[in-house]
């Protein structure tokens, strides 16, 4: 018992919590199935590989900075069975980070379009990519600080830094002239980085209206349509679900 502690000792000098955590599961493990030696280290390693990579992973959906953890799991397809739910299954594979090739979810209001953008990103976590979420209006405000106290650089480079870049409500209301830049400026960087998720209530045909300058216009949309998945989502609100005075009829419909 002592030659226990003593190993225990050591995976915790190693910081090795993994192993520490199951050792003595393990050892009971081998002496009932009668492992060699090589098969209980085997054990023993999986388990620090399975617990770094959940704190790996832990750590990347804080970096997200997600509303809220989201997976396709969790997400209710037979509510709105025009939602294209093997579309949004095949790019969860991750295909289209390694292709730099960005996704617009596009539709009403409610229908789930920032739920499925948070359920990719989350599932890019899960592949071990850094994602960053945020809405769109924020991450102008913050680029717009920059200009104000010279750090728009090293601003910009936070939001070019992640493999994933979700914009959340992108081109909700008009633009002005700085802010159509900022965004130039973003979208022309990422292009050779990796993609944006962006997500809209108004289809693309309409953001062109957002931007004040048609030249500034074209070059964002340009870069971000025509190289994109493009995903629209229609049907009910799920939000009328929510409400405190919501009823369902026997079938699943709302009243």
């Amino acid at each position: 018992m002592s030659s226990v502690h003593h190993l225990q000792s050591r995976l915790r000098s190693l910081k090795l919590q993994g192993m520490l955590d199951t050792l003595e599961l393990r050892l009971d493990q081998a002496q009932k199935e009668q492992l060699g030696y090589l098969e209980f280290l085997e054990f023993l390693l999986q388990d620090e590989l399975e617990r770094q990579g959940q704190r790996s992973l832990a750590r990347r959906l804080t970096q997200a900075r997600f509303e809220e953890v989201c997976t396709l799991a969790g997400f209710d397809f037979t509510y709105n069975p025009k939602i294209p739910a093997q579309r949004i299954r095949d790019l969860a594979a991750g295909h289209f980070i390694q292709q730099k090739a960005s996704i617009l979810i596009c539709g009403p209001v409610g229908v789930g379009k920032t739920f499925i953008a948070q359920a990719l990103g989350y599932q890019a976590c899960v592949l071990g990519y850094r994602v960053l979420f945020t809405k769109t209006v924020r991450l102008l405000a913050d680029l717009g600080g920059g200009h104000a106290d010279g750090t728009w650089e090293r601003r910009l480079k936070e939001y070019l830094r992640p493999d994933v870049l979700i914009l959340d409500d992108f081109c909700l209301s008009p633009l002005t002239e700085q802010q159509s830049e900022d965004l130039y400026q973003l979208v022309d960087e990422r292009c050779r980085r990796g993609p944006i998720i962006a997500t809209s209530n108004r289809s693309p045909e309409h953001w062109y209206e957002m931007l004040p300058n048609p030249v500034l216009a074209e070059a964002v949309l340009d870069r971000l349509v025509n190289a994109s998945h493009h995903l629209t989502l229609e049907g009910r609100s799920y939000r009328r679900r929510l409400r405190p005075d919501a009823r369902t009829e026997v079938g699943g419909e709302d009243k």
